[in-house]
């Protein structure tokens, strides 16, 4: 018989997150899922609250003997990362995910799977839900917006929590704990596109597809090199419009600032006279690309083919200037940590590139750990495109979470992970965007960290979570919470 997530150990973990994953959740788009929280709770009969922002805080008062222990904050994000696969047909705003189990991981077909942070909500719900597991008196926090803006975080106010020390549950490896991180800032470019009539020689429209990518998180997997789809389509069109006389119609490339895009496609057009130099430039650059990705992107290829023609095209002033903006746009690693071995500092994401009709748009979502080394680079990525005349807008600033090392949490519960697991955790910071450091702002004086089991591919179609990962985090959690001190 084929197994189901339902049947998954811990149970109770795997029911509510298969229950979660029935409830559309995108960034901004959370209502449904926040009636799902607060449903729940209302079944429980804990007290709950909806801040202002959509957040949702539940509580519930510690187990017999344990009501002397410190307050704990449980913390998660509703919202998850919508993407699916080109050929795959799915409507994220009604339907649920559709989850497969492959040995000893939990994937879903064809779409983002929603463990990040979906497994660590359901990890708080089965706490909520057990009569069974002690543990101290609880604050469950499930924060909005996480993954577009942090918005839910930025949102809450000072004074809804009580509680001394918060457990955020959104970390991906399960020997790590996580204990600053990166802040980061959206940049956003806009222009007009000057559009001219196809001359009258340029009657061949080919459809240009860059595609099977590897992908993945924009903070956590931004170091290993793998191919940004933008900046490949855009190295194509230029190096083409060298040697032929090329002709830009449009350009749809990436998506989420926070997922390194995977695909591209662009329309352009060229003289009949030039469809063989096309041809031949096309196979070489593509040669040259998949041998240069061939280890970090194993299935990436290129793909072009005839289609219709188009009656107006891009001034070619306008896209050799466009171009070479977003040839010139930092992307990948600016700068690593000098301080703390093996860790990005500073980072873009080239997220977006979009040119239809009049309209043209770059998204990029920078990272860094120093505030004035995020601005540094927003400097850089503006003036490319200022240069082209484009309006660049940074907006959604947030902070990144400075580490306390000696804070007595982080102490407990490495002691726990060696005498568990007869080994030291990896204590460290992390170039991802967490929330702690936001929650922090208002909560000045609550020790923090996070943890969580092993998920791959977050931010994409591969993602995926490990069962019996899910099941040494689960143990790892309980007894945590079994041990907090007291006041």
């Amino acid at each position: 018989m084929e197994r189901q997530v339902k049947d998954l150990q811990p149970n109770s973990l795997w029911n509510h997150f298969a229950n979660l994953n029935a409830v559309p959740r995108a960034s901004k788009k959370e209502e449904q899922v926040i009636q799902f929280v607060v449903d729940f709770a209302k079944s429980l009969h804990l007290e709950h609250k909806v801040d202002e922002i959509g957040n949702v805080i539940i509580k519930k008062p510690a187990t017999a003997g344990m009501e002397s222990r410190q307050t704990v904050v449980l913390q998660s994000h509703l919202d998850m990362v919508h993407q699916k696969n080109n050929d795959t047909v799915f409507d994220f705003d009604t339907e649920g995910i559709k989850m497969l189990i492959e040995d000893d991981w939990v994937k879903a077909d064809g779409t983002t799977l929603g463990a990040d942070n979906g497994i660590g909500v359901a990890a708080i719900m089965a706490i909520l839900s057990s009569d069974s597991i002690a543990h101290p008196p609880i604050e469950a926090l499930f924060t909005i917006d996480e993954e577009t803006g942090m918005t839910g975080a930025l949102g809450l106010k000072g004074g809804l929590l009580s509680g001394s020390i918060l457990l955020n549950l959104d970390t991906e490896d399960d020997d790590e704990l996580t204990i600053g991180c990166a802040g980061g800032i959206d940049v956003t470019a806009k222009s007009k596109v000057q559009r001219i009539h196809t001359p009258a020689n340029v009657n061949r429209a080919f459809q240009i597809n860059v595609k099977g990518l590897t992908g993945g998180h924009s903070g956590m997997d931004i170091h290993l090199g793998r191919g940004n789809a933008n900046k490949m389509m855009n190295r194509i069109l230029l190096e083409l419009s060298k040697v032929i006389d090329l002709h830009l119609v449009s350009i749809d490339g990436g998506g989420l600032r926070n997922a390194i895009p995977r695909e591209s496609v662009a329309v352009v057009m060229v003289p009949d006279a030039d469809e063989g130099s096309f041809k031949m430039k096309m196979t070489e650059l593509t040669n040259n690309l998949q041998l240069e990705y061939q280890t970090t992107d194993s299935d990436f290829e290129v793909e072009y083919f005839l289609t219709d023609a188009s009656n107006t095209v891009v001034s070619q002033k306008w896209s050799n200037a466009m171009l070479r903006a977003v040839y010139s746009c930092p992307n990948g690693i600016y700068r690593m940590s000098p301080d703390i071995d093996d860790l990005v500092q500073t980072s873009n994401n080239l997220a977006r590139i979009y040119v239809q009709g009049n309209s043209f748009e770059a998204l990029c979502l920078t990272r860094s750990s120093v505030d004035t080394e995020k601005f540094d680079l927003v400097n850089a990525i503006s003036s490319c495109f200022e240069l082209m005349g484009a309006d660049v807008e940074a907006s959604g600033s947030y902070p990144g979470w400075t580490p306390k090392p000696n804070a007595p949490i982080i102490k407990l519960m490495s002691d726990i992970y060696q005498e568990k697991y007869k080994d030291k955790p990896h204590v460290y910071a992390c170039h991802a965007g967490l929330e702690c450091g936001i929650l922090g702002t208002n909560y000045p004086g609550m020790d923090m960290i996070s943890f969580g089991p092993n998920i791959r591919g977050a931010h994409s179609p591969d993602e995926r979570v490990q069962i019996s990962s899910v099941q040494k985090f689960w143990d790892y959690f309980t007894t945590v919470l079994e041990r907090i001190p007291e006041n």
